[in-house]
């Protein structure tokens, strides 16, 4: 025991010297599912509960579920962010949209800009993008559309491009939607296909703006929901739009030295209050992108009780690690109020920010009592 605690708190004193290399496991091909099954709840579920590991199907989960508890759902909506250009000289480039460029207000403003866009990106071939502005025709709503996209300057991790398109007046997410393809994660080792639209979505997928799907809500459907409202399980969606961290491998040897991209997080103060109410009944996260949005929100809960004077709250990947965070005894409702007062006094109606939480082995959930993931 003694031993044990000691690896406990020398994790938790310094979670960046863990090595990476702790976490290497081989994942053969034969064993990633290249298409989902045709109804999506007949997936296969894994139950771990006190030790014991047994084996069931999604459309079964209500029964492993303690009545009265809530479901968090990430409503993020993957967008078509993979673009191919085609080159005069018969090349073709790969523009890979990872995110806006600049400050942004709220995803929806992005998603609806007419005539012109600034995005973050990877580009394949970009060495082969010497100068100029490749354009790709498309068709919109029976008119003709030419998307031009212009190389802006190179960043530390990706390249800042300019999208432009005439006739101006169609937005974003229109040409966006038309333009490029469904971004599959890089394990699934396949070209998209016509149903990959709809089965890479999560059926309450709302608003546009990640690059990959959370996953572990592929799987729910009307049904399940039906048979977990019978039982007495509620739900409530919060946002996470997942970003570029998603397809970066990591390359360094220690978690010190792999940087967690910043996602963007959307939550109403309606469903914080809500989130409150819950507490005592248990909150069960569905995915990763929901559990580290449920538990930024304490971390920013606590920045707000630690600085109820500063602008604007987000998280950056060490934060809870290090004083003054790292010293809180705030309980989850405790600082989940602070933040209501925090966006009350700021007349916010819901929180949009950033955050880099990084959960590492040792870390104390503040939030969440379980988790269903992939």
């Amino acid at each position: 025991m003694g031993e044990g605690n000691k690896q406990f708190f020398t994790i938790m004193e310094a979670p960046q010297n863990i090595p990476i290399s702790d976490y290497t496991y081989n994942l053969p091909d034969e064993r990633i599912a290249a298409f989902p099954l045709p109804e999506r709840d007949a997936s296969k579920l894994l139950v771990y509960r006190e030790g014991t590991i047994t084996e069931s199907v999604y459309k079964e989960i209500d029964a492993f579920l303690p009545e009265g508890c809530l479901l968090v759902f990430n409503n993020t909506r993957v967008i078509n962010a993979r673009i191919l250009f085609q080159k005069a000289t018969g090349g073709t480039i790969e523009i890979f949209c990872l995110e806006p460029a600049g400050t942004i207000n709220e995803y929806s403003t992005v998603m609806s800009q007419t005539g012109s866009s600034t995005w973050k990106c990877l580009i394949g071939g970009a060495s082969k993008w010497k100068e100029g502005p490749l354009t790709k025709q498309l068709r919109i709503q029976d008119a003709d559309v030419t998307l031009e996209v212009r190389l802006v300057e190179k960043l530390a991790d990706a390249y800042k491009t300019a999208f432009s398109w005439q006739p101006a007046h169609f937005s974003f997410a229109e040409i966006i939607q038309t333009a490029g393809d469904v971004p599959l994660p890089p394990y699934i080792k396949r070209e998209t296909t016509g149903s990959d639209a709809e089965r890479y979505q999560t059926i309450y997928a709302q608003w546009e703006g990640s690059v990959a799907a959370p996953t572990a809500g592929l799987h729910f459907t009307s049904h399940v929901f039906e048979k977990l409202a019978l039982e007495n399980i509620s739900h409530e969606f919060i946002t996470l739009h997942v970003g570029a961290g998603t397809f970066k491998p990591v390359k360094a040897s220690t978690m010190q030295g792999h940087l967690m991209h910043a996602e963007w997080i959307d939550v109403s103060a309606v469903t914080i209050g809500n989130l409150i109410e819950k507490l005592k009944d248990g909150i069960i996260a569905v995915g990763t992108t929901s559990l580290r949005t449920l538990e930024s929100l304490y971390w920013l809960g606590v920045k707000a009780h630690l600085q109820p004077d500063a602008d604007a709250l987000q998280l950056a990947q060490w934060d809870v690690y290090e004083p003054p965070l790292n010293n809180t005894n705030l309980t989850a409702a405790e600082a989940l109020q602070a933040l209501l007062l925090w966006m009350h006094q700021r007349n916010m109606a819901a929180l949009f920010t950033q955050t880099q939480l990084l959960i590492t082995p040792g870390y104390r959930f503040r939030m969440v009592m379980a988790i269903v993931t992939n």
